[in-house]
């Protein structure tokens, strides 16, 4: 039974998660890229560091508004609809970024303080949360309705991969069209960037409209005993949650341990997008040359494919060893040591390039094993508002670190003590965690494997 159980489960994560994986990839990659076309958008729009953070944080404002409600219509409408369509719109919106300094607002932005350019920035930014929102929730309930809890870390690892696998693609393909296709056709580098990257996730979106089943009960490569195999070992299919009255998904809101896992969550996401839309500035800054954009791109390579390779191996072993609460604690307690890395050796190369891999890493494997972890206090009907809400709540924390460096000036003298203040927060957001987790639920999961 074990091993049909595991050749099911290996036809299923090569039917699903290849596709979930390059959907993230170019999700992130749309949502960073306006990191390296900083490195020319600034001067030429007349961004300071402090508009720019603000611009990169408003994305989350969009995406933690709108996120509950997108996870809900998912369960209605179905994945591949709902997917498919957040795809299609954020795509189009990241593409429309090389405008942004053609547009005028005339007397509408000035009446706000700002410059045609920032308001054009800020309102495209804030419209791209909103489309993409709801699609890393929505995959996250979507992996529950297939994989048992003592397989989710796995799977939510492969998944999660896709992080650093497109920042690994993203970083010395956004480096090389900076610095090679800037003035073809008479638009600056930046431009092409948003352009080019782009427009992938509009074609992706048409593949999860055509292959993506939206539960096990419709996959039609599967055989009904497979089908209520999978019923049996999830508990639920997902047509509870389908049929969930809205009242009772609002209901999380009351529980403090929700708040809680949100807290943790939001530590995480604070640490880890201060790193990701700054990570080609921190690396520019390391003495490399001004305007070796590719250089920037491949030494990104470094932290980023680290952190693909070993969340891999981290849910592993957490689902080998039927643990999450540690594995977890463990990772924000090595993002922490190289925020202090970071901030005691400024302007060092090898010293700086590590601190910043143990940072993505430590953030990495801490958030794979997070959501398996987490599962348990959320099963039954109120699952996709749940995990709407923590990850509704870790976007805030995606809107306040960029923000954060931005105003404190990450290049700046502050760029020591704000690496020290970062520093603080995974470790405050691990401890969180364990005090929320302290009760060892996360280890009563059924099917565990030995």
């Amino acid at each position: 039974m074990e091993d049909a159980e595991a050749r099911l489960y290996k036809r299923i994560a090569v039917r699903i998660l290849p596709l979930l994986f390059v959907g993230y990839v170019v999700a992130f990659l749309d949502r960073v890229n306006v990191g390296f076309a900083k490195l020319q958008m600034a001067e030429d729009l007349g961004l300071s560091d402090a508009a720019y953070g603000l611009g990169a944080g408003i994305f989350f404002l969009g995406y933690c508004l709108f996120e509950v409600p997108s996870n809900l219509i998912l369960t209605r409408v179905g994945a591949k609809r709902w997917m498919a369509r957040i795809m299609f719109t954020w795509g189009i919106l990241s593409s429309l970024f090389m405008f942004i300094g053609d547009w005028r607002w005339g007397s509408f932005s000035e009446a706000l303080g700002l410059s045609d350019a920032e308001f054009s920035f800020y309102f495209l930014r804030f419209l791209l949360g909103i489309a993409e929102a709801g699609f890393f929730p929505g995959v996250i309930l979507y992996l529950t309705y297939w994989f048992p809890r003592n397989r989710q870390a796995g799977a939510i690892a492969l998944f999660m991969t896709a992080v650093g696998v497109s920042s690994v693609i993203g970083s010395p393909l956004s480096g090389a069209i900076l610095q090679f296709c800037d003035g073809y056709l008479g638009w600056r580098g930046w431009q092409w960037l948003f352009l080019i990257e782009g427009l992938p996730s509009i074609i992706i979106g048409i593949f999860f409209f055509l292959l993506l089943p939206d539960r096990p009960a419709k996959a039609t490569w599967l055989t009904t005993e497979e089908k209520d195999r999978i019923s049996q070992l999830i508990g639920s299919t997902g047509e509870e949650i389908a049929q969930m009255p809205a009242g009772k998904a609002w209901r999380v809101f009351g529980k403090g341990r929700l708040w809680a896992f949100s807290g943790a969550y939001i530590c995480s996401t604070i640490a880890l997008y201060a790193v990701s839309f700054w990570m080609p500035t921190l690396v520019a800054q390391l003495g490399i040359p001004k305007g070796a954009y590719l250089q920037v791109g491949l030494l990104s390579i470094i932290p980023w494919g680290t952190m693909a390779l070993i969340q891999v191996a981290w849910a592993k072993s957490s689902d080998r060893m039927n643990e999450r609460r540690w594995h977890s604690f463990a990772g924000y307690l090595l993002a922490a040591g190289g925020f202090i890395l970071l901030a005691l050796t400024p302007g060092n190369t090898v010293v700086g390039l590590t601190a910043l891999t143990m940072i993505t890493t430590g953030l990495g494997c801490a958030v794979v094993t997070f959501w398996p972890l987490v599962q348990p206090y959320i099963t039954g009907i109120s699952a996709a508002a749940a995990i709407a809400m923590i990850n509704s709540a870790g976007a805030f924390g995606g809107y306040i670190g960029p923000v954060l460096l931005g105003f404190a000036g990450a290049g700046s003298q502050n760029g020591g003590a704000i690496m020290l203040l970062l520093a603080c927060v995974p470790l405050c957001g691990g401890l969180i965690l364990l005090l929320a987790s302290s009760n060892g639920r996360q280890e009563q999961t059924p099917h565990a494997r030995t």
